[in-house]
């Protein structure tokens, strides 16, 4: 079960349109933050939740505002980006882990996502969550039945994570 956050006093019925930011990449895998933010976009669209600015039109805002780290915005910079890119609320975060690990005598795929979500009217977040998956369940580790695939696992955190924002 992700841990979460919702901010209680905020509708979020008015959130129609999202950006997801390039996330931070913590672990050791070259494309891991890629993949995690392709994955959340796709999830997000198949949520119904909202409609999701595409990848390209993120980055050339971003280069074109002169951002250099969207690990690192501050309030007048969330404000700059919703208005130019016409979202209301800016998706960041962050992949803590993301590769296999060893679980006796089998590898099982290991993932940990964080991810937040930023009202780009008053710059300050609004949800956040983590969510954590290790593919290698009792059966596979005892039983020798198969474990998840790194996409499996991931696909099942990022939805996991994305269902917390579907309850608001």
């Amino acid at each position: 079960m992700p841990s979460f956050h919702v901010r209680q006093d905020v509708d979020f019925g008015f959130i129609k349109r999202v950006a997801v930011l390039p996330l931070n990449n913590l672990t050791n895998e070259r494309f891991a933050a890629e993949a995690v933010r392709q994955v959340v976009i796709s999830e997000l669209l198949a949520s119904g939740l909202v409609d999701v600015v595409i990848p390209g039109e993120v980055k050339a805002t971003i280069d074109r505002l002169g951002i250099k780290s969207v690990s690192s915005l501050n309030t007048k910079q969330i404000k700059a980006l919703g208005t130019a890119l016409g979202v209301q609320a800016l998706i960041l975060g962050s992949v803590e882990q993301f590769g296999m690990v060893r679980m006796g005598n089998i590898s099982a795929p290991n993932v940990t996502i964080t991810l937040m979500m930023a009202d780009t009217g008053s710059g300050s977040i609004i949800w956040s969550v983590t969510s954590t998956g290790v593919g290698g369940g009792f059966m596979a580790r005892h039983f020798g039945a198969r474990t998840e695939t790194m996409s499996e696992t991931l696909l099942r955190v990022v939805k996991e994570a994305i269902r917390t924002l579907a309850k608001y």
